[in-house]
């Protein structure tokens, strides 16, 4: 079975602590390469970082590193828009994404 994820890692792009490549501009590139092969709307259906989150003291978790992560990807997206791709949703990821699909536990956030 082919994987999805490239196992070539690309020296010049911040990784996950999981190794899952961070690139916002691959999501616009990505975006428009979709969009000018198909011609059709795009729905992103998931897009989020996973990490392994502690609570402090008062049981708040400080995650302005997945905040910068959204952040970059949606300026992006407002990139892809100005340059004409159609896009009529983007959902991130959601309580269902609590179990890891590749390590089917809960521990990761």
């Amino acid at each position: 079975m082919a994987s999805l994820v490239s196992q070539i890692k690309n020296p010049y792009l911040e990784q996950s602590e999981w190794g899952w490549t961070v690139d916002p501009i691959g999501f616009r590139i990505t975006l428009n390469h979709i969009y000018d092969r198909y011609h059709l709307p795009i729905f992103i259906s998931e897009n989020g970082l996973s990490a392994v989150d502690t609570p402090d003291e008062n049981g708040w978790i400080e995650d302005d590193y997945r905040i910068d992560y959204l952040k970059r990807h949606v300026e992006q997206l407002a990139e892809a828009l100005k340059d004409s791709v159609e896009v009529f949703g983007y959902a991130w990821w959601g309580p269902i994404d609590l179990v890891s699909s590749g390590t089917s536990e809960m521990r990761k956030r």
